[in-house]
This record gives structure tokens, C-alpha cells and sequence, in this order.
């Protein structure tokens, strides 16, 4: 058998599900670049140019602003195992998946997770936040996804970071989805601690996660009573590797993805070149076109306007539809990649992002005519020849706003 074994040649895919999104050539041909030490000089500059890109699509001045050498999910971790002590009480918000990660990782610190849970489809009711503070006086953080990626929700940030500060409680933020495709604005905000994933809207190869921690934050985990019970993601041991001491040099603490970094650094430079409210613009134009084209299909969104993400839609799988096989002709047919429910939804919806690359009025397109010759071929109902139209409305007529009345969280 293992002579059988050659070189993979992977397929070229159009990745329009919820991540990992289309990565540029620019990324790629960066991350093909001569693989240096971890500790050469020239690649602490690079170290030292990819946290300033960060504080950029961050909105932030955080010095304790880098890349985790590991993915998203590592990144929620580091926030929670260097903030979280045993018998902390965190208030978490849970409308999807990822709220429910985020109570597991307060279990596993020692802390109590006081849940407030909301429909999925949408966002955290803000009134039953502020009683759960009220009710848990001296709570030591209060915890959300900002883009609810199981479910294409919105939730308001500034006015959870708010309430944290009120408070008296930390705040820690899932921006695995929203960085660089809704306005994140982290110094603004007030939020304490920031996770998010470079194989979203960074649209670089997965296994990174860059987070951002406020002075309030970094105060805290210098206090800690106990030791992060995390050696790889300890904090104090990860920032001598990515910041100079007073006088001391960087100092070992493990094997930085040094390719994969080229392609941060690279990816972080098409954003500052773009500008950031730019990416945001452009994220939000190409959600209201393809959302435009599902509904002129006949086709029904499950989240509301007002709270949708830009970068991701999901969109209800009609009656009839053999939900594996709908995805596996767009797969086979058209190379295009959908994401399926996750949790409660499963099989109720198709998770459609449009996210960094594959944000593009080219992407809209063929992910509208691509679902139509699907259903088409599958025997559903649908308005045939009005998706492509409506969404070349919005696209490439008037003013390009789509008319989205949402305003930035």
C-alpha cells in the first residue's frame, strides 16, 4: 500500500462555506518563501511587523497584541486559561455552538459558567445580560461571540463590553468570524481579551489565532494566584518569546509556524492595503447581493437583517432537498464548497460565507447560479432567472449599499 502512495495534489476548490475561505496567491507564494530560524533576526522583525498589522485590524494599541501558533479554538483557550481562576464566576452568553465552547473551557479552569441562552437565530437578548451581572456581583468576566458563526448572528459588542465595565468584569470576545469583515473595534469598545482565526476573513491558512489583550487584562494575568494550567498557552511565558525584555533578549518557548506567519504577515498587508473600512464595506455589499439573489430565488435566510453576518448566511434548506446530496452536486458540478447545520440546526440550513477572498461580487454570482442549477436539477420549486439579477442590483447599480440598514455592532 505505501508504494502506492505519491505526491497530493489537492482539488481547486471555491470555499464558500463557514472557513476556511479562499486564500490568495500573494498568501501562498509568501508561505512557499525560505524557511528561516524561529529566533534569526529577520524573522523577530517579521514577529514585530505582524503585531503592529494585528493591532491594525484589531482597532487597537494593545502591546499585548499577537499571533497564537495555533488555531482559533486555541486562541478561545489562551483568552479563558489565563484570565479564568478556579472558582471565578464568568457570565457566558450561548445563541450557537461556540457559547457552548466557551462555557466548557470555564468548567475546565475551575470557574462557574452562569449561562444566558437565546434562541439560535438570534442575538444576545442585552436585558437578560445585565440582570445575570446583577445577579452575579463580583463576576470575573463576562464572555460572547460576536459573530455567532453556527448561526450567521450579530450580536451587539459594544454594548456587552459596556455592560462588562460596568460591571467591574472583564470582557472576552470571539472575533473568530467577524475580524476584518465587520468593524471590530477593540480599543473603542473597551474589550479586554479578543480570539479570532486567520482562515476566515484574513483569508489565511488555518492554524493561527490572533488575540489581543487590553492593560486591564494583561493586569489581571499578572496577578493570577495560581499557574495557568496551560504551559503552551501561558501567557507569561509566550510574551518572552514575542516581546524584548527590559534589556534580555527573546527567549525560547517553542517552534513558531514560521511559514505560516509569512502568510499572516502577507495576508495582514492585503487588508492595510485595502483598508480596513474598506474589507468591511466590501463584506457587507457582497452579503446584501447574495441575499438579495436567494430571496428573488425564492429562497429565505434564517437570521433577520438587522443582525446578519456579512461574511456568513444562513440560508433555510427548502422542503424535498436531500441535504448531503445538494452539497455534494455543488461540490462535484461546480468545485463550490457549502458549510452544513451545525447542533440544533443540522440539515436545517446551508452555512454560505463570504469571507476575505471568496468575498468578491464573482463568488455571489456563481454561488447564486450554481444553487439554482442545483435545486433546479433536484426537482424544487424555485423563481427561476431572478437571483442573478437581483443581485447585480445591488452589485453594480446605484450606490453599492444594498440598502442594509444595520449598523455596525
Amino acid at each position: 500500500m505505501i508504494n502506492e502512495i505519491t505526491q497530493f495534489t489537492p482539488p481547486n476548490r471555491i470555499l464558500m462555506g463557514p472557513g476556511p475561505s479562499d486564500v490568495h496567491p500573494r498568501v501562498l507564494q509568501a508561505m512557499a518563501r525560505p524557511t528561516v530560524g524561529h529566533l534569526d533576526p529577520s524573522f523577530v522583525g517579521l514577529m514585530d511587523e505582524i503585531k503592529e498589522l494585528l493591532r491594525y485590524v484589531f482597532q487597537t494599541e494593545n502591546q499585548l497584541t499577537l499571533p497564537v501558533s495555533a488555531p482559533g479554538s486555541a486562541g478561545m483557550e489562551t483568552c479563558f486559561v489565563n484570565l479564568i481562576e478556579p472558582g471565578d464566576t464568568v457570565v457566558v452568553c450561548q445563541n450557537g455552538v461556540f457559547g457552548g465552547r466557551m462555557k466548557e473551557n470555564v468548567e475546565r479552569c475551575g470557574g462557574t459558567a452562569v449561562m444566558v441562552e437565546d434562541e439560535w437565530g438570534h442575538a444576545i437578548d442585552l436585558n437578560k445580560v445585565e440582570d445575570a451581572l446583577k445577579a452575579n456581583p463580583g463576576t470575573k468576566a463576562l464572555a460572547f461571540v460576536h459573530a455567532e458563526t453556527s448561526t450567521g448572528v450579530l450580536s451587539d459588542a459594544r454594548t456587552l463590553c459596556e455592560m462588562a465595565q460596568k460591571h467591574g468584569a472583564l470582557s472576552i470576545v470571539d472575533a473568530v468570524t467577524s475580524l476584518g469583515g465587520s468593524p471590530v473595534m477593540v480599543d473603542e469598545w473597551g474589550a479586554d481579551a479578543v480570539y479570532s482565526g486567520t482562515q476566515k476573513c484574513l483569508s489565511c491558512a488555518p492554524g493561527i489565532s490572533p488575540v489581543t489583550f487590553s492593560s486591564r487584562a494583561t493586569d489581571v494575568i499578572q496577578a493570577r494566584k495560581t499557574p495557568v494550567q496551560s504551559w503552551f498557552l501561558d501567557l507569561s511565558l509566550v510574551m518572552n518569546y514575542w516581546t524584548d525584555g527590559a534589556g534580555a533578549p527573546r527567549s525560547y518557548h517553542h517552534t513558531a509556524p514560521v511559514n505560516a506567519l509569512y502568510g499572516l504577515h502577507e495576508s495582514l498587508l492585503m487588508i492595510r492595503e485595502e483598508g480596513i473600512e474598506n474589507s468591511w464595506t466590501r463584506h457587507r455589499r457582497n452579503s446584501d447581493a447574495l441575499r438579495a439573489g436567494f430571496r428573488a430565488m425564492g429562497l429565505d435566510p434564517l437570521v433577520s437583517e438587522d443582525i446578519h453576518l456579512p461574511q456568513l448566511t444562513t440560508l433555510k434548506v427548502p422542503e424535498g432537498v436531500d441535504k448531503p446530496k445538494s452539497r455534494k452536486i455543488l461540490l462535484d458540478n461546480y468545485d463550490l464548497e457549502v458549510g452544513g447545520g451545525l447542533g440544533g440546526l443540522a440539515g436545517k440550513v446551508w452555512r454560505i460565507g463570504l469571507m476575505g477572498q471568496s468575498s468578491t461580487p464573482a463568488h455571489v454570482i456563481l454561488c447564486l447560479s450554481a444553487m439554482e442549477g442545483t435545486l433546479k436539477e433536484m426537482g424544487i420549486d424555485i423563481v427561476e432567472g431572478a437571483a442573478v439579477p437581483a443581485a447585480q442590483a445591488i452589485l453594480f447599480g446605484g450606490d453599492g449599499s444594498g440598502g442594509s440598514s444595520q449598523k455596525a455592532a
